[in-house]
């Protein structure tokens, strides 16, 4: 080997200087490295098809064969493929032109080395002027090792790769039904705002008409607060009226009780009387009034209650009269009194609720046009029932 790269080299160590070696130039055992490390396959068939008027039929082994071949003598393959190494190791040609002797050159070759970085340090090295025979040998033998680890490495990487590619692919599944699950997800949560959205802008408008309703009513309370500034003792006196007259109506229900009940026990002592002998002389017996046939009579009511006077309509018109009420002047014109005795066969004078002016008023004119006049002091409608049975009943009693 030492000899054929001396052979080679001859010519050249004879001219010394520092010219760079050309590719055919070179050791032919160093171009199967050359070619093989410096340039990739891809690249190496399209410069071999590049200068051939057919392409070259066969595989990556035949296409490296023949460019192998054709560097061991200066022809256009070995002149393209001298400027295509130039030109792909033009950065690192340029760090090695600086090296002045054998011993620069060799420990920039093993720095490469250690790097992992030989490409462009191989075809640098073998081309410098100062590569002797020693170094081309040296550097020819570690690219020879170089490429058999890279072979061992090879294979190791391609099972690591496979095995990298199985797991690679497993977790791609699972990131894919990840991303599917997340999207479903998002989706949902999409919906869910939406609704709720939604919802929030349905209950901010409700809350906004709720808002111009209160504000609406606030508005007129507050009208009609300044139109009746004494409302609230209104209120106020209404509840305390209402409370009095419920109160004056029990009590007027239990004096009637209390009536009915002596009633009868007059009616009881009345019986236990002794009965007068035969040869006595009867006591005659006085009615004081007539008893009321109110059929078709038409019965004024002055005063009471304006809350009583249905129930003083129902009243009177079971037994057949005809209703009519004034309330004494408290709203009605004290005018429409006079005719309104006038039209009554029948006065009915509630004095607890009525004014002095029409109480004399209606006393007056019954009196003076025989009209008859019941005058009723509690204005609930039990006093009145009362009243209208006792005149409705003859009342007997002894003649002094």
């Amino acid at each position: 080997m030492c000899e054929h790269i001396k052979d080679s080299c001859a010519g050249h160590d004879a001219a010394g200087g520092s010219r760079r070696r050309r590719l055919w130039e070179l050791p032919t055992n160093s171009h199967c490295p050359l070619v093989g490390v410096c340039l990739p396959l891809a690249l190496l068939r399209r410069l071999v098809n590049k200068l051939l008027v057919r392409p070259l039929e066969g595989d990556d082994y035949d296409v490296h064969v023949w460019a192998v071949h054709e560097c061991a003598s200066r022809n256009r393959m070995s002149e393209l493929l001298q400027r295509t190494l130039d030109e792909r190791f033009a950065a690192v040609l340029r760090q090695f032109r600086g090296l002045r002797d054998a011993a620069a050159l060799h420990a920039a070759w093993r720095q490469a080395v250690e790097r992992g970085d030989v490409a462009g340090a191989f075809w640098a090295t073998l081309t410098h002027p100062r590569c002797d025979l020693a170094m081309i040998e040296n550097v020819v033998r570690d690219m020879h090792m170089i490429q058999h680890q890279a072979g061992a490495s090879a294979r190791v990487d391609i099972k690591r790769f496979d095995a990298l590619q199985k797991l690679s692919d497993g977790l791609t599944r699972e990131l894919d039904q990840t991303r599917d699950k997340a999207a479903r997800a998002a989706d949902a949560r999409t919906r869910e705002l939406a609704r709720l959205t939604e919802q929030a802008a349905q209950l901010r408008a409700e809350l906004a008409q709720r808002d111009s309703t209160i504000e609406t009513l606030r508005r007129e309370l507050d009208a009609l607060q300044a139109a009746l500034p004494d409302l609230r003792d209104r209120e106020r006196l209404a509840r305390r009226v209402e409370e009095l007259e419920a109160r004056e109506q029990a009590l007027s229900d239990k004096m009637a009780q209390l009536r009915q009940r002596f009633a009868r026990e007059r009616q009881e002592a009345a019986v236990a009387l002794p009965v007068p002998s035969p040869s006595a002389r009867p006591a005659p017996v006085v009615v004081s009034e007539p008893a009321l046939d109110l059929a078709d009579k038409t019965v004024l009511c002055v005063g009471g209650r304006s809350g009583n006077v249905p129930n003083y309509r129902d009243l009177l018109e079971k037994e057949g009269a005809r209703f009519m009420h004034h309330d004494g002047g408290l709203e009605q014109a004290s005018e429409l009194l006079d005719t309104s005795l006038a039209a009554a066969d029948l006065v009915i004078c509630q004095t607890g609720c009525i004014s002095h002016q029409a109480y004399w008023r209606v006393k007056d004119f019954c009196k003076r046009n025989g009209k008859r006049c019941l005058f009723v002091d509690n204005p609930s409608t039990s006093s009145l029932s009362v009243c209208l049975r006792k005149v409705a009943m003859p009342i007997a009693g002894n003649v002094v």
